[in-house]
């Protein structure tokens, strides 16, 4: 194995996962009050209403299908009798309308961003660059779903996956992950790259939950008495 795959392949994961650790706990010493979505649905709320809903339970079932795909080994699968092509076609109807839901609101999104005024005004350069590395995970998501489909004796079951799941005992099998189509290394080259950049992006709202709120104490408004 060449010294760039090893690199790659063991070195970057880990790499990855120092900068989304690091950076998350830096953001939150740090730019505690920056940690928010920064919404603009004072400025254009129509389309937000529609594209929305769209992309985020969208990407709550491709989040879904990452999961599944990448932990559940093809062991587990034909042990309750799901064949392989089975599998990988219950991937491309269910993945396939998540994913489309996904694209189809990410793009509304980023139309939003530029068609409405005060909206691209507001929008930073660190949003361009957030929205630029999401579409190309996406959409290369997309192509390594339809290409997986296409019958082969490699898939990422067999390369992705193991090499994915040694990661985290500190055991990634880089040799797994060298047999692995082309497709679906730019693939999870460019889902690194969004995670390294989710601390420092917009993108950090995914980790908080409004708890605060079922605690908080009541605001009453009382009217002045003339």
């Amino acid at each position: 194995m060449s010294w760039a795959e090893s690199t790659l392949w063991i070195v970057l994961p880990y790499l990855t996962l120092l900068a989304f650790a690091g950076g998350l706990i830096w953001r939150y010493r740090y730019d505690k009050f920056g940690w928010t979505t920064r919404s603009s649905q004072l400025y254009e709320g129509p389309l937000l209403r529609l594209a929305s809903p769209l992309f985020h339970y969208g990407l709550i079932f491709v989040i879904i299908g990452h999961v599944t795909g990448l932990l559940i080994p093809v062991s587990w699968t034909d042990a309750i009798g799901v064949s392989n092509a089975a599998y990988h076609m219950n991937a491309l109807v269910w993945g396939g309308l998540a994913s489309l839901a996904t694209l189809v609101g990410l793009a509304l999104l980023i139309y939003r961003r530029r068609a409405a005024g005060p909206v691209f005004t507001a929008t930073t350069a660190n949003d361009k660059t957030m929205y630029a590395v999401l579409a190309a995970s996406i959409v290369t998501g997309v192509v390594t779903m339809v290409a997986g489909f296409v019958p082969s004796d490699v898939s990422y079951r067999t390369t992705v996956a193991p090499w994915f799941r040694g990661i985290f005992v500190l055991q990634p099998d880089a040799a797994a992950m060298r047999q692995a189509n082309v497709l679906y290394k730019v693939h999870t080259l460019i889902g690194m790259a969004l995670f390294v950049l989710f601390p420092f992006s917009r993108l950090v709202h995914a980790l908080s939950a409004p708890l605060g709120y079922l605690f908080r104490p009541y605001i009453v408004y009382r009217s002045r008495t003339r």
